[in-house]
């Protein structure tokens, strides 16, 4: 499996310094994914939805599922960053959670209203952070430390490198 299908738009590098210029922007990533989301996968079929994005990787059906599951945990931590001290996030299996009934079976438009509805929520409280928002931590159980600036870009990248998955099958298999 080569790093460009794994990591089509390489991996999240935030910068050294985070300015409102860097979260302004990917906030406005993290708002225009649904729809782009909802774009690609919209004139997919369902073979095509079931269809792996690369070797040993999930369905396209799969990540349409994982983006929301993602992302609510993603609101819901910022919400302890905001409303407790420096908190220990709760981790998951991103893995397991594919492999339920729902990530394999259920409609995409389901996860797709689920994303549109989180993202604006959680847009909305994103550029209502002040610069000490910003900077207060949460403590992920595995990577550590991480400030709710620097938080907002890795999301914005996941959402695009997912969203990049999807768009570099679509054109490597013509659909």
């Amino acid at each position: 499996m080569t790093t460009e299908l794994r990591y089509p738009i390489g991996g999240y590098e935030p910068p050294a310094d985070i300015s409102t210029d860097h979260t302004d922007v990917w906030i406005d990533e993290i708002e225009d994914l649904p729809n782009a989301l909802r774009a690609a996968v919209t004139p997919l079929t369902d073979a095509q939805l079931d269809t792996p994005y690369r070797p040993d990787g999930w369905t396209v059906r799969q990540l349409v599922h994982h983006l929301p599951d993602s992302h609510i945990n993603s609101y819901i931590r910022f919400k302890w960053a905001l409303t407790e001290e420096r908190p220990t996030i709760k981790a998951y299996f991103e893995d397991r959670w594919a492999e339920l009934p729902d990530s394999h079976e259920l409609p995409v438009r389901y996860s797709l209203d689920l994303l549109d509805a989180l993202h604006q929520r959680w847009c909305f409280l994103l550029r209502n952070l002040t610069e000490d928002d910003l900077d207060r931590e949460m403590v992920h159980p595995e990577s550590g430390p991480i400030r709710l600036g620097a938080n907002i870009g890795l999301y914005a990248w996941h959402g695009r490198h997912h969203l990049a998955h999807i768009e570099r099958l679509i054109e490597r298999e013509g659909w």
